[in-house]
């Protein structure tokens, strides 16, 4: 029972990584080190070696999935997936429709999430508040970033999904808002469309680099550095309220492959600038409350992960 139980919610934390991972701005990784699952996802990514894929070419495949962490993986996979194909409708639904109330949700669930994983560190040091400042302004400029023109060429596809899946692992930055800082948001999801398989296996094998390597970097950091790297872990997610605030307003649309005018570049204003510049109401008492709701959230999830730890 323990096992399925143990399971089940690994289930459960991968389908909150696969909301996060829908909406731009909002980074999987960020639940995974809210939900306690981060350092074990880092370690199962990290067990694909070169022993692990021995075992694999001698068609081992019960001894390769436990040297994978396989149950882990699987359940996590099917989670994310889970969440990717039944709440994509919704959440875009809701981005589109309900803006303020939903981006004031996330805001309140990574800014209390944030100050939650700091409780990690029991010695602060010099070191490790500076990796807080760096993590914030650091994210700060990132989601401040234009996306850009790039070059059409394979290899560009490759640097971008190495890149972005990069920052999909990492919390407070979103892999789905750097492929688009890059230009290649619209080129891969044009390339799922029209089943380009060449496009998508090079994008896929940047992952894979990306992941595989990048995660043995954050792993190293954190056994060797950790109260600096959780510190510039949660600079990170701090760093993010930057994309994620619920007022603002386009200064410049772009238009995409489809001909359609989509937003560009946008600035943050305060709910009364928000009334004044654009005649729409704020709506505060709905995004307090859903500001509150993601706050609740987060600590409802800590308290069952300490309780569940004790029992």
């Amino acid at each position: 029972m323990d096992f399925i139980r143990k399971y089940v919610l690994t289930y459960l934390k991968g389908m909150g990584m696969g909301a996060a991972d829908i909406v731009p701005g909002v980074s999987g990784g960020s639940i995974a080190l809210i939900t306690g699952i981060y350092e074990e996802l880092l370690q199962s990514i990290n067990s694909f070696n070169g022993d692990s894929l021995k075992l694999l070419l001698k068609f081992e495949f019960k001894a390769f999935f436990q040297a994978v962490n396989g149950a882990f993986l699987l359940s996590l996979f099917l989670g994310i997936m889970t969440s990717i194909f039944s709440l994509s409708k919704l959440i875009t639904y809701l981005m589109a429709e309900h803006p303020i109330p939903l981006w004031s949700f996330f805001c309140g669930l990574i800014l209390i999430s944030a100050f939650l994983i700091l409780k990690d560190i029991k010695k602060w040091s010099l070191g490790a508040v500076l990796a807080l400042i760096i993590g914030t302004v650091a994210a700060y400029f990132i989601t401040e970033l234009p996306p850009t023109s790039s070059p059409d060429a394979l290899w560009f596809t490759f640097v971008a999904g190495a890149i972005a899946i990069c920052a999909m692992i990492l919390p407070g930055i979103s892999g789905s808002f750097i492929l688009l800082i890059l230009g290649k948001y619209e080129p891969v999801l044009q390339a799922v469309s029209d089943r380009d398989f060449v496009t998508l296996a090079v994008f896929a094998l940047g992952c894979i680099v990306g992941l595989l390597s990048f995660s043995r970097i954050i792993s190293w950091l954190l056994k060797r550095f950790y109260s600096v790297t959780i510190g510039l872990l949660s600079g990170f997610m701090l760093g993010s309220i930057n994309k994620l605030w619920p007022w603002k307003i386009v200064t410049a649309y772009r238009t995409s492959s489809s001909g359609e005018e989509k937003p560009f570049l946008t600035e943050n204003l305060f709910p009364g600038e928000y009334l004044e510049q654009t005649g729409f109401e704020p709506k505060l008492m709905v995004a307090i409350a859903a500001f509150a709701f993601g706050i609740i959230l987060v600590f409802g999830i800590d308290r069952l992960a300490a309780y569940l730890k004790k029992s």
